[in-house]
C-alpha cells in the first residue's frame, strides 16, 4: 500500500515552552534498565505528563467520526472489572488456558496468547493487579486503512480498539464467572501496562522497525487489548517469525514516514537494543494526522495474505544458510 499524498510534516501548532524531549523520557540511548515513563496518551494520569498539552490538543482536534468511537469505548470500559463468582472452577493451567483462549475466539479475537506480567511491562508509578496477561489481537479493515492519516482511517483505528476492548471485557467476565478476578485493558488512551512487550512474549508476533507489532497473520494491521488475571494459566512462548530478517533490509516504512522518524538500525532504549521510533518527530505528525498509521500500512507484512508466505520464506532461507537473524 502506498500513500503518495501524505500530508507534509509542517505544523500549525507548537509549544510556547517546549517540554522535555520525549526520547529522553522514553530512555532513548540509555543502557541501564528502568521502568517506562508515561509521556503521551495518558487520559487517567494521576499527574500531568510532559507532553500533556499535545495529548489534550490531539483529543480536541479529532473529528466526530473518531470521537464517537472513543466515547463509546470509554463508556463501555466501565465493565473492565467486577466481582468474581464465589465458587472457583480451577481445571489446572493447561485446561484453564484452553478455556480462556476458546472464550476469546468465541468473542471474536483473531489472535490470542498468554504470558506472565513482569515489572518491565508496567509504567513507572502504576501497578498491575494480577500476574498473568491474556493478550488479544484484532485486525483492522484494510480498505478503511487505505485512508490512513485522514479522519476515515482514524475512525477505523478507534472502531477496532472499541471492538477489541469488548472482546477483552467478555473474556474477563468469563474468567470471573469461574471465580477468578480479572481486569480488561482496552483503552488506547489510558493504561497501566505496555501492551507490545506482553504480546510479543505471548507469541502474537514481533516488534518491527516501525515500532509496532508485526504478526504472521495480519502484519501490523491489527490492534491490541489485554486481560490481567490471577487464574493459573499455561504460558505461551515468543515466536520468531522472521521479522528482523526482513526489517534489517527493508526500508519501506523509513522511506514513507513523512517526519523521518524511523531509525534504520536498532537503538538502545532503557537497557535493551531494539527498534525505536523518534518520539519527538513522530508524535507531532501523529497529532496532525489523527493518528497517522502510514508506517504500519506500507509495511510489506501488512499486505493481505502475504505475511505467512513471507515468514515461511525468510525462515527457510535462514535455515538453509544455517544462521540466525542478525541484529545491528
Amino acid at each position: 500500500m502506498k500513500f503518495p499524498k501524505a500530508p507534509p510534516a509542517e505544523y500549525a501548532f507548537g509549544y510556547r515552552s517546549p517540554p522535555q524531549s520525549g526520547n529522553e523520557i522514553n530512555g532513548h540511548g540509555e543502557r541501564e534498565r528502568r521502568p517506562a515513563t508515561q509521556v503521551f496518551h495518558n487520559a487517567d494520569s494521576r499527574k500531568p505528563i510532559a507532553w500533556q498539552g499535545l495529548d489534550d490538543f490531539f483529543m480536541c482536534v479529532n473529528p466526530w467520526q473518531v470521537v464517537r468511537h472513543r466515547l463509546v469505548n470509554k463508556f463501555e470500559l466501565r465493565g473492565e472489572t467486577g466481582p468474581a463468582a464465589r465458587r472457583r472452577v480451577d481445571e489446572g493451567p493447561e485446561d484453564n488456558a484452553a478455556f480462556v483462549k476458546s472464550a476469546a475466539k468465541r468473542a471474536g479475537a483473531s489472535l490470542v496468547g498468554i504470558t506472565e506480567v513482569r515489572e518491565s511491562d508496567v509504567f513507572e508509578g502504576r501497578e498491575a493487579p494480577y500476574g498473568n496477561a491474556v493478550c488479544i489481537g484484532l485486525p483492522m479493515r484494510r480498505d478503511e486503512m487505505a485512508h490512513a492519516a485522514t479522519p476515515r482511517g482514524a475512525a477505523e483505528v478507534m472502531r477496532t480498539y472499541k471492538r477489541v476492548a469488548r472482546i477483552a471485557m467478555r473474556v474477563g467476565r468469563s474468567i470471573r464467572r469461574r471465580g477468578f478476578p480479572a481486569k480488561a485493558y482496552g483503552d488506547p488512551n489510558a493504561t497501566d501496562i505496555l501492551h507490545i512487550p506482553l504480546a510479543v512474549r505471548a507469541g502474537l508476533g514481533q516488534l518491527g522497525k516501525h515500532g509496532s507489532m508485526i504478526s504472521r497473520e495480519h502484519g501490523s494491521n491489527f490492534r491490541l487489548a489485554a486481560v490481567l488475571t490471577d487464574m493459573p494459566l499455561a504460558l505461551d512462548a515468543p515466536e520468531d517469525i522472521g521479522v528482523d530478517d526482513v526489517c534489517l533490509h527493508c526500508r519501506r516504512c523509513v522511506l514513507d514516514c513523512p517526519p523521518d522518524a524511523i531509525h534504520e538500525t536498532k537503538q538502545w532504549v532503557r537497557g535493551e537494543k531494539r527498534w525505536y521510533v523518534d518520539f519527538d518527530k513522530c508524535v507531532p505528525y501523529f497529532t496532525k494526522t489523527y493518528g497517522c498509521a502510514i508506517c504500519i500500512e506500507v509495511c510489506p507484512w501488512s499486505e493481505p495474505g502475504r505475511g505467512e508466505a513471507l515468514s515461511e520464506r525468510v525462515l527457510a532461507l535462514r535455515e538453509r544458510s544455517g544462521s540466525r537473524a542478525r541484529t545491528r
